[in-house]
């Protein structure tokens, strides 16, 4: 954060004395993950939060009626679920409803907002956007916005918290790492890449990536599961909703290949969730076993 008054203008031109004594107030100056700059005049107090992983990090961080608007997919808090004002959904956004709340920062995502909609509305509101491929842009991210919001302190102890959680699992990591496809769409079948951050948690969490080789969100066929040498498949549940049924149909199709269901939050929130990760990455290597 870089602060920055106002005083020079005095002598540079005339302003009311009411325009000198406002533009004494210091700017703080935030860098986004984009390297983008962002000025606040003051501590935002209407916040609009356009990522689910992103919204609930603001709860834990302690933020209440500062939050004004969030998405249809920001499913956690429950509460805030069913009381905060939803401005559509993460690539589709209202961008009329945002206008109304009159927000003095929007948080967004790279990857999870439309770029259009994102930059128009920074031509009206200042927004800060976060760019997440692994575990410590994750880190990053959560204490950048913790200095924002004025929870430094609450950002540090997370962040502490979350580096304990996988320290302590990379300890107790199994040594088999089964040759992994991480399935998160059906028709067409996509899978995760390696410049991913889901590439990154399969790797925290004791999962080879089979098609690490590839970019982002690759489409695959059952062949090349079989090509890449799979020994594992598992089925997000999100943003594809995989069910039981999925699997069931998967075990008919690939014998050989192990198939389990997986929370895709666990691998996809790079939020306060990721306190959870940890223990849950546990559980699937139980499941593997």
């Amino acid at each position: 954060m870089i602060e920055q008054d106002c005083y020079h203008h005095f002598y540079s031109f005339p302003i009311s004395l009411f325009s000198f004594l406002t533009c004494r107030k210091k700017l703080a100056i935030y860098i986004d993950q984009l390297g983008r700059k962002i000025e606040l005049s003051s501590l935002p107090v209407r916040i609009i939060s356009l990522v689910p992983s992103q919204t609930e990090l603001l709860f834990h961080l302690g933020l209440t009626t500062e939050v004004v608007g969030i998405t249809k997919f920001c499913i956690h808090p429950d509460s805030w679920f069913h009381t905060k004002t939803r401005i559509g959904g993460t690539k589709k956004l209202n961008i009329e409803k945002i206008k109304s709340l009159n927000p003095d920062l929007i948080i967004a995502n790279k990857e999870e907002n439309d770029r259009a909609q994102i930059e128009q509305l920074a031509k009206e509101f200042p927004v800060w956007i976060s760019d997440i491929k692994n575990l410590e842009d994750a880190i990053k991210m959560i204490m950048d916005v913790g200095v924002i919001i004025n929870k430094k302190n609450e950002a540090e102890e997370l962040c502490s918290q979350i580096k304990t959680g996988f320290e302590n699992y990379k300890i107790h990591t199994p040594n088999l790492k089964p040759k992994t496809c991480y399935l998160i769409w059906k028709d067409p079948y996509m899978t995760t890449g390696g410049n991913t951050f889901i590439h990154d948690m399969l790797q925290h969490a004791g999962f080879d990536n089979a098609f690490a080789d590839k970019t982002r969100y690759p489409q695959i066929t059952p062949e090349d599961l079989h090509l890449a040498n799979c020994r594992l498949l598992i089925l997000s549940s999100e943003p594809y909703p995989f069910q039981p049924k999925h699997k069931k149909d998967f075990e008919k199709m690939l014998p050989g290949i192990k198939v389990i269901l997986a929370d895709g939050e666990m691998f996809s929130w790079y939020g306060s969730r990721l306190l959870l990760a940890p223990a849950y990455f546990k559980t699937l290597h139980d499941e593997v076993a």
